[in-house]
């Protein structure tokens, strides 16, 4: 008998739907398997006989041992996973007379199934949810612990079951489930502004601050160079408490992503925060850009719309860093495959950190470094001219006073509902600029035409930035970065031209671009 059941299979970050045709009957040939799956199916589904035939026996269901073969069409798809356990054991149920199938039409089915007949979680349920509603499916049935995240798309009832048998039993019409309900503003709101630090923590570092105020405003790029010790890690940690809250469809994209990648905190139906990704330095290319044998999003994907956060930015390898550059500008990693071309969005801000030496006492004010001038500049030549044009803001970051620390009243900063407040102010002037453009929401992501147009000098000014390229020997990317800063420093401002003034902060944020950079002072 021929039953089919429907599934679906993650590319990138979007799903496509799989159509499983079971066909069991007719006796075994001798020295033949049972079981045949076809249809470009990967390991973990070949071995999902031994995982769909245990699970069946131990649910309490007959395993008819008949010449049985799958088909995953269409053929020309790789899937991979063991994802596909659960529609093909309840088509193989159905095919072999088991149970009926009077609630499988438009239903579509995903999951894991353990040897006792559990089902397990999957990755990638909020895509395929969007794609079954999308191709017009009345339901899907789903592991428990998936159901609220593919809850979110309205216009599908999502059931979650624990077991093959609940599955069964609901597919037969034996058994009634309730669909999952989640409300979905409800959800979104709940924890958007909840932290737990605040840069009221801070005790001085204004001028890091105001850095970081500017990097928030206008979605920009940083790196924070100081001594161990300085608050280098506290106050990178503290960024994503001041940039505007995540708007619903950036929490979809992001919760994609994170779904995908099967890094979905547990119980959560949606990402509500802007993420804050801190990998270790000794993470591979592939950990961070995205890839691998079936393409799956890196860290640069997984910190979409939040805050990349790289630790000791000299000790990561500079192939990886290479890698990053290109996702930097565009915004997006197309990775390509003999077989396959996914794209992940990657439209993060980085914040970087580093020793401005080896042994990370150069230019203390205290301690003596130990690092000769030559060790200093090589140790800074781990980073490339080009990685480091691509970073808007270089921030010097020293040492708080131990009297300062020991002083009650140091530790009354102010906090980051303020700060915010005044970088939302900001982004919803660039919001007005914007307007009409796609896919460009703040100073950051501008191009160059649009540079030209919206970040006027005038003569002073011209005058200030030529002498600035000439002395610092700055590069047309560079060039554009300083006005793209500027435009942010006078949008705090609230004033509509770039002054004098606003130019000259934004020139002073290009320390590692100062031929001196490296010398003792």
């Amino acid at each position: 008998m021929l039953v089919k059941s429907f599934a679906s299979a993650v590319q990138g970050v979007d799903a496509r739907s799989i159509i499983v045709e079971v066909n069991a009957g007719g006796q075994v040939p001798e020295n033949k398997p049972w079981y045949n799956v076809i249809g470009l199916p990967d390991n973990a589904i070949r071995e999902g006989s031994y995982r769909v035939e245990t699970a069946i026996k131990n649910s309490k269901f007959r395993n008819l041992r008949v010449r049985t073969v799958i088909n995953l069409a269409p053929a020309d798809v790789r899937k991979e996973g063991a994802a596909y356990d659960l529609p093909i054991a309840v088509a193989y149920l159905r095919a072999t007379g088991q149970i009926s199938g009077i609630r499988a039409d438009g239903l579509l089915m995903m999951g894991e199934l353990s040897l006792g007949g559990e089902v397990r979680p999957i990755k990638g349920a909020l895509p395929m949810a969007i794609q079954a509603r999308r191709l017009g499916y009345r339901g899907m049935l789903l592991p428990q612990e998936n159901a609220r995240e593919a809850a979110i798309v309205d216009g599908i009832e999502v059931y979650g079951v624990s077991t093959l048998r609940e599955a069964a039993d609901f597919v037969s019409g034996t058994r009634s489930l309730e669909p999952v309900r989640v409300d979905t503003r409800e959800e979104f709101y709940r924890d958007r502004m909840s932290f737990d630090v605040d840069f009221s923590d801070v005790c001085g570092q204004e001028n890091i601050k105001r850095a970081l105020t500017l990097a928030a405003a206008g979605g920009h790029n940083v790196i924070l160079i100081g001594p161990p010790g300085a608050g280098k890690t506290m106050l990178a940690r503290r960024l994503p408490t001041i940039l505007p809250p995540i708007t619903l469809r950036e929490a979809l994209e992001t919760t994609k992503i994170h779904s995908v990648a099967g890094v979905l905190p547990e119980d959560a139906a949606l990402i509500t925060r802007r993420p804050f990704r801190a990998p270790h330095h000794t993470i591979s290319d592939v950990a961070l850009v995205g890839g691998g044998s079936f393409p799956s999003p890196g860290e640069i994907s997984l910190s979409h719309n939040g805050v990349l956060f790289l630790d000791e930015l000299p000790e990561f390898k500079r192939s990886a860093l290479e890698v990053m550059r290109q996702p930097m500008e565009e915004r997006r990693i197309v990775i390509s495959r003999a077989r396959i071309t996914v794209e992940f969005p990657s439209g993060f801000m980085l914040i970087a950190s580093m020793n401005p030496c080896p042994c990370g006492y150069f230019n203390h004010p205290e301690k003596e470094c130990a690092c000769p001038p030559a060790l200093v500049k090589r140790y800074l030549n781990r980073i490339s001219g080009p990685l480091l044009d691509r970073i808007d803001l270089h921030v010097e970051v020293t040492p708080v006073p131990l009297e300062k620390l020991a002083d009650p009243a140091s530790h009354r900063g102010e906090g980051s509902a303020a700060i915010a407040a005044r970088v939302q102010a900001a982004r919803a002037i660039q919001e007005q600029r914007f307007n009409g453009h796609t896919a460009i929401y703040c100073n950051a992501q501008m191009p160059s035409r649009m540079v030209r147009e919206q970040c006027r000098l005038s003569a002073a000014g011209n005058q200030l930035l030529k002498t600035a390229m000439d002395r610092l020997q700055l590069s047309a990317r560079a060039y554009d970065r300083i006005l793209k800063v500027a435009r942010t420093v006078a949008d705090l401002d609230g004033s509509a031209d770039i002054a004098t003034h606003h130019l000259a902060e934004a020139i002073n944020f290009r320390s590692l671009d100062r031929g001196s950079w490296g010398e003792r002072r």
